[in-house]
Parts: C-alpha cells; structure tokens; sequence
C-alpha cells in the first residue's frame, strides 16, 4: 500500500517504521518543512511538502496517516476521505463530537475505511488479556480500575496540548481516551457517566487531571484516573472477573517494563495462582495495528477500533467536561 503522512513528529516517525519496507510512502507533509524533509529521507522516493491538502489528493497514494495536532486531525481525515483514501487517524480523531459528526458523514460518502489510533489495543499484554477474557476464564467480569499518567516537563504548560483551541482538552482527551476505549473493550457500552475534570498544578486552561466513574446497565464499573502529574510515568490497568483478575503494567521505555499479571482464584480462595507474562523490547503496538488496519483494508479479520469507538470515547470525555463546570 502506498501512503501519505501528514504530520511527521514522534507519532508520524512511529507510523513510518511500521509502513516501511513492506508498503511505500510517497509524500510526507508537515508545517515545518525541515521535519517533512526528514521523514521522507528515510523513504526511497517520497516528497516532503507543507501542504497536507495536496498530499492527502496525491493520485498516488491509497492511504493517508494523520498524525497531526488535534485541531487538523479532522479536517485532514475528511480531506482524505473525499480524495477516495483509507485513513488512519490518531487518537481522539476530533477536538469534539460535532467535528467528528463531520468526519463520520465524509467516511459513509466515501465507503473508505478510517481506522482510529487506539493503538494500546494492540500491545501484546492486551492482546494477551483480550485472549484470555474471550476465553471465559475470568467468569463475569465485576469491575475495572484503570491509572495512565505522566508528570510533563518544564514548558509543558506552554506546547499545544495545553491550548484549548489546538488541542480541545486536557489530559483527560489527550491520555485519558485511551483507558475509556480499552475499559469499553471489555466491559461494553456505559450508560452512568460521573466525575469531573480539574487543573491542580499545570498554569494552563485545560485539564491537569481527570477522574471518572463509569458504569454499565449491568452496574459494571470502571474507575478510571488520567492525569500528567504523575510525575514518574504510570500505567496500571486491573480487569476484575468473578474468577479471576488480570493486571496489565507499564507500557515499555519510561512506563517500565510490559506485564500481565493473571490471578486465578482457588475453589478454597486464599492466595491466588498466579501467572506473569512479560514483554520487554520495543513496542510492537503500533506494528500490529497497521496489520489490522490493513487486513480490514482487504476484507480480511474483524475491524480495529473506528470511528464508533471515538465518538464513544469522545461522548464521555464531553460530558464529564459538562460536569466539570457545573461544579
């Protein structure tokens, strides 16, 4: 397949790895031209361009990738998908729903297929949880309790996550949708939305933290916590079943080490069986997603997570900001 990325900073690099060498990228585009420069380097015969509405049009490219601010992240999607291109839209796909209602009429005009960069989906300890939860091993599941965060750096209140108009919202948009997709993954659809969403520490005008309480029509629960003054990077995920409990860590780099823990209950209870995997080495996230990008491309495997899931996502992001100022 032959792809444009818009947007070449960390998370564009991280796609290209996965895009070469098997498939192509033909034009790389980026505001800053040095870093569009530099991506396409690395592509025997990509361009590098400002200008993310040509490259979205190239009639070369079957595919666009667009790894850019949260304020284009729709525009380009929708630019694509009216040039007849497959998308693969990072996280949360939209500043808000009403962008992304813009973005679901282009996707069902064009029969294109956007797949949404939830890409934690894809690290091998979820895929070993979602394994063993299909399994039926875990028995009903009763609850989830979920912390993702990292403590910033000096300045971060100044980058553009921390400009509502780039970025729509705070930690709980930025880090906080993925623990909300991966907590509907296993528990479904959540009917009860509570918490609320605050700035402590960041001298900025979006949110430092953001705290929620979810719940099913079955009262299943997930109690979630985002936030960026963590300060030493935390990931901690715990699926509670009747039977057992699963314990995903770290995500690699400076979340540590990648692990799932599997907690059996005995018939007599007391100390559990336990079960540890372990994934060090780099993250093959990002690799396994664009297999399954692909695969739902040819007709081929179930699809990834899409534009339903965003606006899922995005649906309680938006209300708990509703709640927020009504406190």
């Amino acid at each position: 397949m032959r792809f444009a990325i818009a947007g070449c900073g960390l998370i564009g690099q991280k796609r290209l790895k996965t895009i070469l060498p098997a498939h192509s990228l033909i034009v790389a585009a980026d505001p800053q031209l040095a870093r569009a420069e530099r991506l396409a380097a690395q592509a025997p015969g990509a361009t590098a361009s400002t200008d993310w509405h040509t490259a979205v049009k190239h009639p070369d490219v079957d595919a666009v990738v667009v790894a850019t601010t949260n304020d284009a992240l729709a525009p380009v999607t929708i630019a694509a998908l009216e040039a007849g291109k497959h998308v693969i839209v990072e996280k949360p796909a939209a500043r808000s729903l009403a962008e992304l209602e813009l973005v679901q009429q282009a996707a069902a005009k064009s029969g294109k297929h956007v797949h949404v960069g939830f890409n934690h989906r894809f690290h091998p300890a979820f895929r070993k949880a979602r394994e063993i939860f299909l399994g039926g091993d875990l028995g009903p599941l009763m609850f989830i309790r979920a912390r993702y965060g990292h403590g910033g750096r000096v300045g971060y209140d100044r980058e553009w996550r921390a400009d509502p108009k780039l970025s729509g919202g705070g930690e709980l948009l930025d880090q906080g949708v993925h623990i909300i997709d991966l907590a509907r993954w296993f528990l479904g659809d959540f009917t009860r939305v509570e918490g609320f969403a605050h700035t402590y520490f960041w001298d900025m005008p979006v949110d430092d933290n953001g705290f929620l309480l979810l719940r099913t029509p079955a009262q299943q629960c997930a109690f979630l916590h985002a936030s960026c003054t963590e300060w030493k990077n935390l990931f901690s995920f715990e699926i509670y079943g009747r039977n057992a409990k699963l314990h995903i860590e770290g995500l690699g780099g400076s979340y540590g080490v990648e692990r799932l823990s599997y907690y059996a209950m005995k018939p007599e209870m007391g100390p559990p069986d336990t079960t540890i995997w372990e994934y060090p080495g780099e993250d093959t996230s990002w690799r396994h997603e664009l297999d399954s990008f692909l695969a739902t491309v040819e007709g081929k495997g179930e699809p990834g997570p899409g534009l339903r899931d965003a606006q899922a996502a995005l649906e309680i992001v938006e209300q708990i900001y509703r709640n927020s100022k009504q406190l």
